[in-house]
């Protein structure tokens, strides 16, 4: 099934989920945040059609989440800071999953600060001086691209 375009759509998620909504572009980026640089290494990882594989490359480097090495040999695709900057996003997916849909056999990740190895603080919303806030804690509020300001 053919998926439809947000680019109509004046909202930050739609417009994240016209780079990151498909399937398997969180989990190409999960690779590439587990060190995966090359395709045929992507390809064994998540066992996806090659043809898919190469589409989904594509366009993450076209949105410029990665970035393709152009030097000698096989290319290589890397995070640019743009594809860095989705860390929390799959970070707290990751926490998501642990937590409403758990293997048996416990964590499937532990995700540890590298300096001092201790796991990191499960994802979570903080205000402004630090505390952490539940969802109904939180409301959107109209930004100057909704209310029109110019």
């Amino acid at each position: 099934m053919k998926l439809t375009s947000f680019r109509h759509m004046n909202c930050s998620l739609a417009q994240t989920l016209s780079v990151i909504g498909e399937h398997w572009t969180m989990l190409i980026i999960r690779d590439a945040f587990f060190g995966v640089r090359r395709f045929d290494r992507f390809q064994k990882s998540l066992g996806i059609a090659r043809n898919v594989l190469s589409d989904r490359l594509k366009k993450l480097v076209e949105a410029g989440v990665l970035k393709k090495s152009d030097g000698p040999g096989h290319p290589e695709y890397r995070l640019t800071e743009k594809g860095l900057a989705l860390q929390p996003v799959m970070l707290a997916m990751t926490h998501w999953g642990d937590e409403h849909m758990p293997h048996p056999a416990g964590a499937r990740f532990t995700f540890v600060d590298r300096e001092s190895g201790e796991p990191i603080q499960r994802m979570g919303v903080f205000a402004a001086d630090g505390r952490r806030l539940s969802p109904r804690d939180v409301r959107a509020k109209a930004g100057p691209a909704l209310r029109g300001d110019d």
